[in-house]
């Protein structure tokens, strides 16, 4: 028991201060983060990947061509036309397919050594996709029905008197606030909760092979590792589903302001 007390006194488990890491400056929004150098280098790996695997497009396409007209596909055919519809989708296949990579390969890199760090896992990088499609589908939806119109199709159709009273608050609240912020808050609370789950596996089996200093523990060390291993694949899921999951619901809440009808 006492050498248990002894192991626990020493670790130190992963708290939320892991996820602050400033590299240069430490004061508040001034501070540059690896977080934020982290969403830098994805940008100019993208801009890369995209440039070099469609420089030179042919009929029968290479293994680079290949996998990006597949998730070009699956982002233009699966989300883009079948939720905004074949009439208006092509104008926001762009932006779209946009955030969809840029989650992906930041969430990936929660797994990706030496990164080894979700940029999302930051609330401010979901946040701020959050409030571009936030101010994108209120925008198309005043200039799609106009200022009245836009607040009259909030109500659901054939609801009339008193009702309206109860449910144009809960609506407005709906449009204005639980909207984006779900769609920031899920993406982020998944990595968030991913990452501290693996870094609490990987550092307690560290900690518990090589420095508890008990034979006895080091099963529970290699289970530990074990657990992490398992995670990793977990993760690697959730990571591709809360990309695709973000974009599903950013197509759904454009095509929500692009219809006539409630």
């Amino acid at each position: 028991m006492s050498a248990l007390l002894a192991a626990s006194d020493g670790f130190e488990a992963p708290t939320t201060s892991d996820f602050w890491q400033p590299l240069f400056g430490t004061s508040g929004s001034f501070a540059i983060t690896r977080a934020s150098v982290v969403i830098l280098l994805s940008v100019v790996a993208l801009s890369w990947w995209l440039l070099a695997s469609t420089r030179r497009l042919t009929v029968v396409p290479g293994k680079g061509q290949f996998f990006t007209e597949q998730v070009y596909g699956l982002v233009r055919n699966s989300v883009a036309r079948d939720i905004i519809g074949s009439r208006d989708f092509l104008k926001f296949v762009p932006l779209l397919f946009s955030m969809f990579v840029l989650l992906l390969l930041n969430n990936l890199f929660g797994v990706i050594p030496p990164i080894s760090f979700p940029t999302t896992s930051r609330v401010g990088f979901p946040a701020a996709l959050a409030l571009v499609v936030f101010v994108l589908y209120h925008v198309l939806g005043i200039r799609n029905m106009g200022f009245t119109g836009y607040f009259k199709h909030m109500i659901p159709a054939g609801v009339t008197g008193p009702v309206i009273l109860l449910l144009f608050p809960l609506e407005l609240i709906t449009y204005f606030f639980t909207r984006p912020v779900t769609l920031a808050l899920r993406l982020f609370g998944n990595m968030f909760a991913g990452h501290l789950l693996l870094v609490l596996f990987i550092t307690g089996g560290e900690y518990l092979i090589l420095h508890s200093g008990v034979l006895a523990y080091i099963p529970v060390g290699i289970f530990s590792y074990l657990m992490a291993l398992v995670m990793t694949v977990f993760e690697l899921l959730v990571e591709f589903l809360q990309a695709y999951i973000f974009v599903l619901l950013s197509a759904l809440y454009i095509a929500g302001s692009l219809a006539d009808e409630h």
